[in-house]
């Protein structure tokens, strides 16, 4: 979402790279090109303009410390304040007081309040909540259904509202049928409008009464920009809002909203919606969205998608079979499975300190995602005693693979031969590391990881879950240009022994 800015800002500080000292000359010059980045970002004209003034104002009244580079210092202050602009820090839901708590979910029509209520259900669940959803929406028989189908995928309780009841009806029996079924916190899907009217307000006034939302969530398509924050400003006076839901934040979006948000309404972005997946939600924590707008990455949500995807414990036996070189194709595809789970390769490297650019290198990353869905079909055209034993499928059995995956007898040749030399590989390497797996980091160990000049230490990554090696098979971001960084190496060799 933020790559135009990030781009920007970038050029500002390679920039002020070559600079011996920071003066108000150059520091004036960087601070036009930042109140140009952050406009063409759509972030409101008078947020951009207190950002710079403040920014420039620190700049100029900070010394800079020894070894570090006036970009260096320069960055850190926009850093600082970048955070403080995106909220200071994440802002946890308060759901104490009655029981079950409430949770009031408004917005306009189109902006995703049908699907993050049940992103938020699903979230609430894993934080070992008890919810219940509560399709209000009586305009749209379609987002009650909506609804309906969304707690039955996930499991969750769900009311059943009718097209023909009255909204305040819908919420007073829900609380009781929560209430009875011993569930700890109500989602109110409401309903929502093109624009903003008064009979719309008057209706989430009336359900306010009722309910008494300990919290009133607004939710904003992240994609509309500076109008997501007039809206979000709009409804704030009308009936009170107490966070921000930004969905569709893996879009192509400049980022305007994010950053103008909070600064406007003075409601904190609480969720940002990540993708389809009703799994795609995550808590909005300002210095990580300000490590990714400034290139820095972003370790601690990547740790965190880690720790989710897999256990210690899980890591810990697959390192086992990695040394006595029985990982085989079963094991390869669950994690295959849990790595695609974290993202996409290229939302993974732009997490990363320092490899945020390299997606851009590597090319066309979907062309690599294709790949590792090729490699996937190949290895589930396998029967089971196949996958655990490779060294069995004898040609004809190749055929019958080829077949079933829709792919060439060729391609399970290279993925055959391929991961047989990467269990060497890895077998190798764990000997030579005594079979230990790297411990999970500790996440209160990393807090200041994501800040500026706290990078270092996590060289590791590669190693999660026994991950380290999957770059040589087909499809892994990285094979073709290693391949090539040799290739070059050689020609450069050629060269030297002509001359």
């Amino acid at each position: 979402m933020f790559e135009s800015l990030t781009d920007r800002l970038s050029g500002v500080f390679r920039s002020l790279g070559g600079r011996v000292q920071l003066t108000e000359e150059n520091i004036q010059e960087a601070m036009r090109e930042v109140r140009l980045a952050l406009l063409e970002a759509d972030v409101n004209f008078k947020v951009v303009k207190d950002f710079t003034d403040t920014v420039k104002e620190k700049a100029l009244g900070t010394l800079v410390m020894k070894g570090v580079s006036p970009a260096q210092q320069v960055i850190k202050v926009v850093n600082d304040e970048l955070v403080h602009l995106l909220g200071g820090e994440s802002t946890e839901l308060k759901l104490q007081g009655q029981q079950p708590a409430v949770i009031l979910m408004a917005g306009l029509q189109g902006s995703g309040k049908t699907t993050s209520s049940g992103k938020l259900a699903l979230l609430l669940r894993k934080q070992k909540m008890k919810p219940y959803l509560v399709p209000a929406d009586v305009y749209r028989p379609a987002a009650i259904e909506q609804l309906r189908t969304l707690a039955k995928q996930l499991d969750i309780p769900c009311f059943d509202s009718k097209a023909d009841m009255k909204p305040a009806d819908i919420v007073q029996n829900a609380l009781m049928d929560a209430k009875e079924k011993q569930c700890t916190v109500v989602i109110l899907d409401t309903a929502g409008r093109l624009h903003i009217d008064e009979p719309l307000m008057q209706e989430l006034r009336t359900i306010k009464d009722i309910a008494k939302p300990q919290e009133t969530l607004f939710v904003a398509d992240a994609m509309t920009g500076q109008d997501a924050v007039t809206v979000a400003d709009a409804f704030n006076q009308q009936i009170g809002i107490t966070g921000v839901v930004l969905t569709k934040m893996d879009g192509d979006a400049r980022g305007g909203a994010a950053l103008s948000i909070k600064a406007v309404t003075g409601a904190p972005v609480k969720f940002v919606g990540m993708g389809e997946k009703l799994s795609e939600m995550e808590v909005f924590h300002p210095d990580r969205i300000a490590g990714r707008i400034l290139g820095m990455g972003d370790v601690l949500t990547l740790l965190e998608k880690a720790q989710s995807t897999i256990e210690q414990e899980e890591a810990e036996a697959l390192a086992k079979k990695m040394q006595k070189a029985k990982f085989d194709l079963e094991d390869f595809r669950t994690q295959m499975k849990r790595m695609r789970s974290m993202g996409s390769f290229e939302s993974i490297l732009k997490m990363i300190p320092g490899l945020g650019g390299i997606a851009k290198q590597l090319g066309e990353m979907k062309g690599h995602e294709k790949e590792i869905a090729k490699t996937e079909a190949i290895i589930n055209s396998m029967t089971m005693k196949e996958r655990r034993n490779p060294d069995i499928i004898n040609p004809s059995r190749k055929v019958r693979i080829a077949n079933g995956s829709g792919t060439k007898v060729q391609d399970v040749n290279q993925l055959l031969r391929q991961f047989d030399q990467m269990r060497k590989m890895m077998s190798g390497m764990l000997k030579g590391g005594k079979g230990k797996m790297p411990p999970m980091p500790n996440m209160n160990q990393l807090g200041g990881m994501n800040r500026l000049g706290g990078m270092g230490g996590f060289g590791g990554l590669g190693n999660m879950g026994g991950l380290g090696g999957l770059g040589s098979l087909p499809g892994m971001p990285g094979s073709r240009g290693t391949s090539a960084t040799k290739k070059k190496r050689d020609k450069d060799k050629k060269k030297k022994k002509k001359r």
